[in-house]
């Protein structure tokens, strides 16, 4: 039986998009089962490089297809959509991070590009992606990591209007084969703000020095050295604060695949571990029979379908935003964040179940369990993420405004302004709709009505007992309550998507109970928290609750998961 929640390659059939982006899409998928499983883990286990993944994509124009909004287009099917970028992304991570990675880290060292108003470069960048180059993003640097105020790369004038670019960056993936590397540095005769550069460089280039892989792994993430690398006007992509704007504005459209990957990671892994357990037989019985076996793989399979729920929705709002609606700088960095994370509780469970088969080189699932722990890292620590998210806490909790209700956008439309996002600031202003009614549609749900009594309960902790001046300086108690405020977020996309795409309900039920027993975990974290006050403790365990319990809704939400036993295994 093929499980309508997650992607299948035996079945899959991306109707939903254009003639174009099916074929695509199937292509890809085709090009990894013939290449078959052996392959695929010897790859990994070698570290090769990518070359033969890069000339396929380069043969059916995949990145420049994908990646080429409409504005620089060559042809027809160019444009830049999310829906069939996260489809990709969700492919890629199914069949190994690495993979993924190349894709990425192109689609970071084309936002600068695109977001620029130098035509020159924005046409070089079409002309390289239809030739099948990859590109670079060049924003780290060994010692100051993603901290752009402290930049090294320093452009000096060369007295012909050009500059002389020199100094390293870090962390840099692609960084071996880039046609393009968008990289950011300073002028060094011009202080502040004002002296920020984000410019194009080759890597071909005799001027551009390939240190090494930073990594033990077929990704390239390289360090880099300029020495006098020259810097003409066709190479400079944003001058002060634009470049600060652009390099925080790329973070942004980068960050959001994050959570696709992790998605397409669990789906395999998935039906590795289920397979695995159903088949093996322990004291006469298959582990599948063992009660505590089953709570973990229901566990497994309602977090990754709260995964799929909530990043989905938040690609309605991703493609929906302008200048006037900028929820999407809430709903990214939680799928950069939240998602990310419980796909790690995901195979952590699945391991759980699987126990020492997880570390076998023949299987998918030894680097799943891996290249799983990598994401939550990328694009921000989870700690970076979750306080940003704490700057929305008050305002979509407390104050919501009118908003009309976005659409799914499965359209073949181009996301023209991300790459037109304005100044990265001002996120306290931004306003949200109210996440109540999301919740209200489900009110018979038991346990969507347990949580939302906890969501409730958190909106008194910040009308009643927030954080107080001294407080806001302790950033381990803060991010005590953006971890309940994410899941808040979270459950309401999840609803949001479940009303749209009529969501099983014991499945929304059984997510919901593990949501609730996240919510009392945080709770009760906060309460042990040094710094609480005596009136943020008793409200914490005030706020813990346990799920309605429901034998027959989970007899039925495990029959789904059984049925993912033998329903995909990849060619050997």
């Amino acid at each position: 039986m093929t499980d309508p929640l997650l992607f299948n390659p035996r079945t899959y059939d991306p109707a939903h998009f254009d003639p174009e982006t099916r074929r695509l899409l199937r292509a890809t998928v085709d090009w990894f089962e013939a290449r078959g499983k052996r392959r695929l883990t010897e790859d990994y286990r070698s570290r090769a490089w990518l070359g033969e993944f890069l000339d396929f994509a380069a043969r059916e124009r995949l990145f420049a297809t994908f990646l080429t909004p409409s504005a620089a287009a060559r042809r027809e099917d160019q444009r830049w959509d999310t829906a069939r970028i996260a489809a990709l992304n969700e492919i890629l991570g199914f069949y190994g991070l690495d993979y993924w990675y190349a894709w990425q880290v192109t689609i970071l060292g084309l936002g600068p590009v695109w977001q620029s108003d130098n035509a020159a470069a924005r046409t070089r960048a079409a002309e390289l992606l239809d030739q099948g180059e990859v590109f670079a993003f060049g924003l780290s640097e060994r010692t100051h990591g993603a901290d752009i105020y402290s930049t090294d790369m320093l452009l000096t004038p060369d007295g012909d209007g050009g500059f002389l670019a020199s100094g390293s960056k870090y962390y840099i993936g692609n960084g071996n084969a880039a046609g393009l590397v968008s990289v950011f540095g300073r002028r060094a005769d011009v202080e502040g703000p004002d002296g920020y550069v984000f410019f194009a460089a080759d890597s071909r280039h005799p001027a551009y020095h390939l240190v090494k892989n930073v990594v033990d792994s077929s990704k390239y993430v390289s360090e880099f050295r300029l020495a006098d690398y020259p810097v003409g006007a066709d190479d400079i992509l944003h001058t002060g604060r634009a470049a600060f704007d652009a390099a925080l504005n790329t973070v942004n459209v980068g960050k959001f695949n994050l959570c696709t990957a992790s998605i397409g990671i669990c789906e395999h892994a998935m039906y590795e571990a289920v397979t695995h357990a159903h088949h093996r037989i322990l004291y006469g019985r298959p582990v599948t029979a063992f009660p505590h076996v089953r709570r973990e793989l229901a566990d497994a399979y309602v977090r990754l379908a709260g995964m799929k729920l909530f990043s989905d929705r938040a690609a309605d709002y991703f493609r929906s935003a302008g200048p006037e609606d900028r929820r999407y700088l809430l709903f990214n960095p939680m799928t950069k964040m939240k998602v990310t994370t419980e796909g790690e509780k995901v195979i952590d469970l699945l391991w759980d179940v699987i126990a020492a088969k997880g570390f076998e080189k023949d299987t998918y699932f030894a680097q799943a369990a891996v290249e799983i722990r990598s994401l939550p890292k990328l694009e921000g620590t989870v700690h970076v993420n979750l306080a940003l998210i704490l700057k929305f806490l008050r305002n979509h909790l407390l104050d919501p405004a009118g908003y009309a209700p976005v659409p799914a956008r499965l359209d073949a439309a181009d996301d023209a302004f991300l790459f037109r996002q304005g100044p990265a600031r001002g996120l306290g202003s931004i306003r949200f709709h109210d996440w109540r009614p999301a919740f209200d549609a489900y009110a018979g749900v038991p346990n969507v009505a347990r949580f939302r009594q906890q969501a409730d309960a958190l909106c008194d902790l910040v009308r009643t007992a927030a954080p107080d001046e001294e407080q806001s300086r302790d950033l381990d108690l803060l991010l005590s309550v953006g971890q309940l405020f994410a899941l808040v977020v979270h459950g309401q996309l999840i609803l949001e998507q479940a009303h749209a795409t009529a969501l099983d309900t014991d499945v929304l039920d059984e997510l919901f109970s593990v949501l609730v027993r996240d919510f009392s975990a945080h709770a009760v974290e906060l309460h042990g928290k040094e710094s609480a006050t005596p009136a943020q403790q008793d409200w914490a365990l005030g706020a813990v609750r346990r799920p309605v319990a429901d034998e027959a809704r989970a007899a039925r939400v495990w029959k789904r998961v059984e049925a993912l036993a033998g329903a995909y295994e990849m060619a050997p």
